[in-house]
């Protein structure tokens, strides 16, 4: 068994960011090497209106084509029982619905309050139930907000405990602006921790501030083993211009392998990874190791 769970979010969380619509294939193929790497978590596909996310639109043929692979979850984010549905018919294996713990965030964001979200997510999580597929929790702005700020960690904890309890099997917390320090995250982790096992959850680092390694070994000393991270640094931050997003998949697998935790993943291969995706969209990797250890 891994000492690490790395769960990669680039094919969904990073791409979907990216305007410019990106082949089906290609994102196969990035699917499919990350699955080579050894990941065994991997965020494929968001099964929103292609209205509001373009890049998402082909999320059924994603979804339907992926080779299955013992001992590999592919996850896709489904907001709603629409999204679900199609999920289901695309024989998902685990979804993941996404609220936050700041009110105007929610409010900015999806139109209601935290509170109104999570009735929402009520009939998704009855139905993954029903089908027997797992359901994974996203907390987004744990630590600070883009329109109030500071975030209180008994605000976090308040929502996790929810998610929890409607029947998500893991919380993944999110500092979705990236401004938060290890002395943040430690905060943040000590409070939810008092009400939810570290099993039951997961640290979703943004570098938009270049805190995101950092936190991680804070989210470490706390005792958390589950990190989402993008290969490549896929991702970007919309409250930052010109800023970086997601962690690289990469920097942090460097520091897991240079601490001396098995995580399952080969380095070389999923330096290979980032190079192919990166060299699709025509621009480097927003990676300091796939840099550093260019071939």
């Amino acid at each position: 068994m891994n000492d690490v769970i790395l769960y990669e979010v680039g094919p969904r969380d990073g791409l979907q960011n990216e305007k410019a619509i990106i082949p089906t294939d290609v994102k196969l193929t990035l699917i499919e090497m990350l699955v080579q790497a050894g990941f065994q978590k991997i965020e494929a596909a968001s099964f929103v209106s292609p209205k509001w996310v373009p890049q998402m639109a082909d999320h059924s043929e994603i979804m339907q084509a992926l080779q299955a692979k013992e001992g590999v979850i592919y996850s896709a984010l489904t907001p709603n029982m629409r999204g679900f549905e199609a999920a289901l018919a695309a024989k998902v294996q685990e979804v993941a619905i996404f609220g936050a713990a700041s009110e105007s965030f929610s409010q900015k964001n999806i139109n209601c309050s935290i509170d109104e979200s999570l009735e929402r997510f009520k009939p998704v999580l009855q139905a993954a139930k029903k089908h027997n597929i797992k359901v994974r929790g996203y907390v987004s702005c744990v630590v600070g907000c883009p329109y109030e700020g500071r975030v209180l960690p008994s605000k976090v904890t308040e929502v996790a405990a929810k998610m929890l309890d409607m029947g998500c099997y893991e919380i993944s917390l999110g500092d979705t602006v990236g401004a938060g320090t290890p002395k943040d995250i430690r905060l943040m982790l000590k409070d939810v921790l008092t009400v939810i096992s570290p099993t039951n959850l997961a640290l979703h680092c943004h570098d938009t501030y270049g805190q995101a390694l950092a936190n991680i070994l804070a989210g470490l000393d706390e005792g958390i083993r589950t990190f989402d991270s993008s290969v490549s640094g896929l991702g970007g931050c919309p409250y930052a211009a010109g800023a970086s997003g997601n962690v690289a998949s990469e920097d942090v697998l460097y520091m897991m392998n240079g601490l001396g935790l098995s995580t399952g993943v080969d380095l070389e291969k999923l330096i290979d990874a980032a190079w192919y995706i990166s060299d699709a969209l025509g621009r480097a990797p927003n990676s300091k190791l796939a840099i550093a250890l260019k071939k």
